[in-house]
């Protein structure tokens, strides 16, 4: 199906579980897209999810209309044991561009991109995070510190359920993916071993030449492998001038510039006075926004908007074939490395911890003023 530019492309969202997102971001940018119908296995909650959306539901791929524009199958890919690819696939051999949600194999996005083509459709693998509104801002500034000077090194972390998607945000960071390149991993160990008990493993890495440490959580817990992530995506990036930093998927940006003084004639730091102004800038500055969002807020609006920015670079795709194969291309790239990275690692360690204990933000804030009283008594400053 060929979606004119000047129109509101009507777009099918296939699962209603993430697919949650999907039909919120439709719903949130309604001046140029419009929910057409879902796709789900016709249970109770996919019927009453249809009835709120005043969308038709269908069953079938193949009872999918077609004047659809777009489909997002938000259905698991054979990468984690479902039928999304096989459904992309139809669907792209009908000329309806499809928007996939990650995982996806190297393998199954070659087969889509082949479907693609015959169909004359295009095609995109949904990383989600890449879009995010704080990590957004995270590039941004990175493609700007890249402009300038030579990124130095990247250190991040992250949990094995989102490797994906921070391979595709590295990638990005340092201005290519390839070339990449991942050391062995660090054993686990015994029980008697240094390594037992560490959450994380570790290894050395190369992405787009520029070094990288990685840390992953390699943990899932069989039953519930959407919770128990100790963090889910933390970067920092460095070069000359200092270190950018990703607090965590959902923000703030950091910029911590380097502290570098100049020395007199006896060799002593200068601390203050002419020839210091670079050490009157803040230690730590939030670039992007000042405040976070809560998750309700991250799950209602910051993740349907990054779904939004990416049915708009899919609609980029569309209106010009040209850029189609680039964005397969990179898709495939992000996949490659996935799967080079999870060699690595190995399979998950199975977990089944208790739900974690909130803490009051209140009272972390109370501890922290009231080391600050204690070294005011003290005379410490």
């Amino acid at each position: 199906m060929s979606a004119g530019s000047g129109k509101k492309k009507r777009v099918v969202v296939a699962g209603t579980a993430f697919g949650r997102i999907y039909l919120d971001a439709v719903a949130s940018a309604q001046g140029s897209f419009t929910l057409a119908g879902l796709l789900a296995r016709g249970s109770d909650f996919s019927r009453e999810c249809a009835e709120r959306c005043g969308a038709p539901l269908y069953t079938k791929v193949e009872d999918i209309p077609g004047d659809i524009d777009i489909a997002c199958v938000v259905v698991r890919s054979g990468a984690t044991g479902g039928p999304g690819s096989d459904i992309a696939k139809a669907l792209l051999e009908r000329g309806i561009h499809v928007l996939q949600e990650h995982p996806v194999h190297a393998t199954e996005i070659t087969a889509c991109m082949k479907a693609a083509k015959r169909g004359g459709a295009a095609y995109a693998v949904n990383t989600l995070y890449p879009n995010v509104r704080p990590i957004r801002q995270f590039l941004a500034a990175a493609e700007y510190l890249r402009k300038r000077q030579r990124i130095q090194f990247i250190d991040a972390a992250c949990n094995s359920q989102v490797a994906y998607p921070l391979l595709d945000v590295l990638g990005r960071a340092a201005g290519d993916l390839r070339p990449w390149a991942f050391s062995e991993c660090a054993p686990r160990g015994d029980r008697s071993s240094p390594a037992a008990g560490q959450p994380f493993q570790s290894l050395t890495a190369t992405i787009g030449g520029v070094p990288v440490t990685l840390r992953v959580q390699n943990q899932v817990h069989p039953e519930d492998p959407d919770n128990h992530s100790l963090l889910m995506h933390r970067i920092s990036l460095g070069c000359d001038a200092g270190v950018l930093t990703l607090a965590d998927t959902h923000g703030p940006v950091l910029w911590n510039p380097r502290l570098h003084s100049p020395r007199d004639a006896t060799g002593r730091l200068i601390m203050s006075g002419p020839g210091t102004d670079r050490l009157a800038v803040k230690s730590t500055s939030i670039l992007g926004d000042q405040d976070t969002r809560s998750y309700h807020d991250v799950f209602a609006r910051t993740w349907p908007e990054a779904v939004v920015v990416a049915l708009h670079d899919l609609c980029g795709d569309i209106a010009d074939p040209a850029r189609r194969v680039r964005s397969g291309q990179w898709a495939l790239g992000v996949s490659l490395a996935w799967r080079d990275l999870t060699e690595r690692i190995g399979m998950p360690e199975l977990i089944r911890p208790e739900a974690p204990e909130p803490l009051a933000v209140d009272e972390l804030r109370a501890a922290a003023r009231a080391a600050v009283g204690q070294a005011a008594g003290s005379g410490a400053r």
